[in-house]
């Protein structure tokens, strides 16, 4: 368990109270004061597991419908031992219930979805009490302000409407009598009000004896006297006998549903329990989404890894985000550095993190943040800087680390703010290195920040610590807050003094006294410094370019998959569309053989020339869709081969006649259709038969017309312009088949085609009316015509 004094030393009650005003209940919020790290590395790890799992409800949902939840359990030990619950604690109950139903509902609709895996949550709904039958009976006997219904039982009902009643009456009866002719001069407001829950009427105090009956209170200054009038007072008698027994019967309902409360109790501390942690887990989650927080991952081996942390209780905007890695082959860093550096910041920002992620709480950093499950942390942390307190005195120091150098082990986290500060340096620097090789002697991880420059050379002669520096901005004479791992900090003094307008002279004298040593030293550490930047530069610039290629090999890899789904679809409907089309085909076709072999089985009858056409045409109709494309393809690719300059050609694209005139390629002819001319594909054009070659063709096929054209022409899915031209045709062929009648189907659709069709048929001359079809003939979608 994590030492008290380590938790309040860090201030990690602050982030419990960040945390808890996430909560939607009174339970989270009691359940999140209670919040202690854990220091079994399952717990832990479950904790984690259930914040993320909230974490990711949040993140798909939005939000958790957590109204109405009370903490119930003192009515609930109040009903174990037979008390008597109140209205309103009542209503708690059933709204509880009522809550943990809708959230249970909730759970189910996520548990079928796919894409969001919460087994904890669903767990905790699979334990969850269904206490829905209480909840309705105490919802058919108390309405949600706390009253009880009228509903409640039937001896209620009677007694209320007689209560009713009698008021009723009484009003009525002072109600005459405030509107009485002596009214204005006795009374002091035409008014009727109650005074010891009796009706009573305000009387001046010169016309008491008026009235008569019991004057019940009388106003500050005694010039009105509130008197029940003796006409009145038998009714208020029944009234109030009413009003016991009205008491009496709601006790005994509010007994009755105590009684079933008590039944149950048990499972509403259960409840009550389920919802509250549930609550701790979405306040968890929301503290994470509203702090940029991640889940870190857990190790057992003391391996600390924090990318790009911040303090929690410094605001996101101002907090200076470092990277702060070790644990394994480094177990120990030493900071150095000036005052108001970010050295006590850096400490807290590892304490913190620590004692959060133990306590199932988002940490903020990056992902791929980790953390050790410690036994014990120890910080020894306090300087102005602290909030709490200021124990800056060698004495107080010293008390606490040996209090910690008492109970650490290879299980720890320790932390040293200002390690041997308030005594000797030379002193203050041999006791700091000594106190560190004990601790990382016995194998804890630690981190102490120091002003000692004897410490700067402890990580270069150590096995296992490195030294580390806060950044300082010569420039503009400031910390940057940056943590510099494997930098030790150097003295900033003689370049700050410059910087302020020291004399020269001064400074290089001051530099003398400083010893070669120390200035070697110095130098190196600012060569350090400056190889440090540069391959910060050099790893930021990598980094990105691989983020970069990551994305990009994603999206290829992405679009791939998309593509080979897609594929496999397509495969699958065109097969199964060229399955259906072959099916219907062959059942096309066996229904005309059919139809054959009934024409040969009835020798005897005539079988014309126009039935074999048909029945042809059902076969040629009946050949999948598929094939007709392609060898219709391939025969406007036969006659695009054979086109030349001068001949009229249809545009496939337009529906429009047009000449070619020029031939630009292989492939591309420029038409001209009527004043424009454009470049098209030879495999839009179809050849069109000259004018004389048609009536050729008329002329040779009018002997046996009446074989050829149907009493009906079939216009549905037509395009307009290619409508007109049948319908221009159809009616051309009927007249020469001397057909006095026939129909044209264009169905019912949107009424463009039927409209632009009656249109035509209006301008042409042998058209000598036109109408639509009878009920039995296609209605609205035939227009029957009739020729002249």
């Amino acid at each position: 368990m994590i030492a008290e004094r380590a938790l309040k030393t860090l201030e990690y009650d602050k982030v419990r109270e960040q945390v808890a005003n996430f909560c939607t209940s009174s339970l989270g919020k009691s359940a999140i004061e209670q919040l202690i790290p854990e220091t079994d590395f399952d717990t832990v790890v479950e904790l984690l597991e259930e914040m993320d799992e909230g974490l990711s409800i949040l993140r798909v949902k939005g939000n958790v419908p957590m109204g109405g939840i009370f903490d119930v359990r003192p009515q609930s030990k109040r009903a174990q031992i037979g008390g008597m619950l109140s209205p309103i604690e009542l209503m708690e109950i059933a709204s509880t219930i009522r809550a943990s139903r809708i959230l249970r509902n909730f759970i189910e609709d996520i548990e079928q979805e796919e894409d969001i895996a919460i087994p904890h949550f669903i767990e905790r709904k699979e334990q969850m009490p269904i206490l829905t039958a209480l909840q309705h009976e105490i919802n058919d006997c108390i309405d949600d302000n706390g009253a009880v219904l009228d509903s409640a039982s039937t001896t209620l009902r009677s007694i209320r409407q007689s209560l009713r009643a009698e008021e009723a009456k009484v009003r009525q009866k002072l109600e005459s009598l405030t509107r009485g002719s002596n009214a204005t001069k006795m009374l002091s407001d035409a008014i009727v009000t109650i005074r010891n829950d009796r009706f009573v009427i305000p009387v001046k105090q010169e016309y008491r004896g008026h009235y008569g009956g019991i004057v019940h209170d009388q106003s500050s200054s005694g010039q009105t006297l509130f008197i029940e009038p003796e006409s009145v007072v038998q009714a208020n008698n029944e009234i109030q006998r009413l009003k016991v027994k009205e008491k009496a019967e709601i006790e005994r309902i509010l007994l009755e549903l105590s009684a079933k409360v008590q039944e149950v109790a048990h499972d509403l501390f259960v409840l009550v329990q389920i919802l509250g942690d549930i609550d701790v887990i979405l306040a968890k989650g929301k503290y994470g989404q509203a702090n940029k927080c991640t889940k870190p991952k857990m190790n057992q081996e003391g391996y600390i890894r924090l990318v790009r942390a911040r303090h929690p209780l410094i605001s996101m905007e101002e907090a200076v985000p470092n990277t702060i890695d070790f644990g394994q082959d480094i177990t120990a860093i030493v900071i150095t550095g000036p005052n108001t550096g970010g050295k006590t910041v850096t400490l807290k920002t590892v304490g913190l993190c620590t004692l959060m992620a133990q306590a199932g709480l988002p940490v903020p950093a990056l992902d791929g943040s980790e953390l050790a499950v410690f036994d014990q942390l120890f910080a020894d942390i306090g300087d102005e800087q602290s909030i709490e307190q200021s124990l800056s005195t060698f004495s107080s120091h010293m008390v606490n680390i040996v209090d910690i150098l008492g109970k650490f082990d290879a299980r720890s986290l320790v932390l040293f703010d200002e390690l041997g500060a308030g005594t000797d340096p030379q002193e203050g620097a041999a006791l700091a290195i000594s106190i560190l090789d004990e601790v990382v002697g016995r194998g804890a991880r630690v981190m102490a920040t120091t002003h000692y420059p004897e410490l700067k050379a402890y990580g270069y002669n150590r096995p296992g610590v490195v030294n580390a520096s806060v950044e300082f901005d010569i420039e503009t004479l400031s910390p940057t807050y940056r943590l510099l791992i494997g930098v030790p900090g150097r003295s900033n003094a003689f370049e700050i003094s410059k910087r302020l307008g020291l004399k020269e002279s001064i400074i290089e004298q001051a530099r003398s006294f400083t010893g070669s040593d120390r200035h070697e030293v110095e130098s190196m550490i600012a060569s350090l410094e400056e190889s440090r930047r540069r391959s910060e530069r050099e790893a930021d610039e990598a980094h990105a370019l691989l983020e970069e290629a990551q994305q990009l090999h994603e999206q290829l890899e992405e679009r791939l998959r998309t593509y080979d789904e897609k594929k496999d679809v397509l495969e699958k409907k065109a097969k199964e569309k060229a399955r259906k089309i072959v099916d219907e085909a062959k059942k096309e076709s066996e229904k005309v053989i059919a139809e054959l072999r009934e024409m040969r089985v009835n020798a005897s009858k005539v079988v014309k020339e126009h039935e074999l056409i048909e029945a042809k045409k059902k076969l040629d109709a009946a050949a999948p869709q598929e094939n007709q494309v392609l060898k219709k393809q391939a025969q406007i690719r036969e006659r695009a081969q054979n086109l030349k300059l001068g001949d009229e050609v249809k545009v496939l694209s337009y529906g429009q006649k047009g000449t070619l005139v020029e031939k630009v390629s292989n492939t591309e002819w420029i038409v001209q259709i009527g004043i424009l001319k454009m470049k098209l594909e030879e495999s839009d054009l179809q050849y069109v038969k000259p004018e004389k070659e048609k009536q050729t063709v008329v002329m040779t096929n009018v002997k046996n017309r009446n074989g050829h054209v149907k009493l009906e022409l079939d216009l549905r899915g037509e395009r307009y312009e290619e409508a007109i031209l049948r319908t221009e045709k159809y009616i051309d062929d009927a007249l020469l088949a001397n057909y006095p009648r026939v129909s044209i189907i264009h169905g019912k659709g949107t009424g463009a085609l039927r409209q632009g069709i009656q249109n035509y048929l209006k301008g042409h001359k042998r058209v000598k009316s036109f109408r639509y079809g009878e009920a039995g003939e296609g209605g609205f979608g035939v227009t029957v015509i009739e020729l002249k």
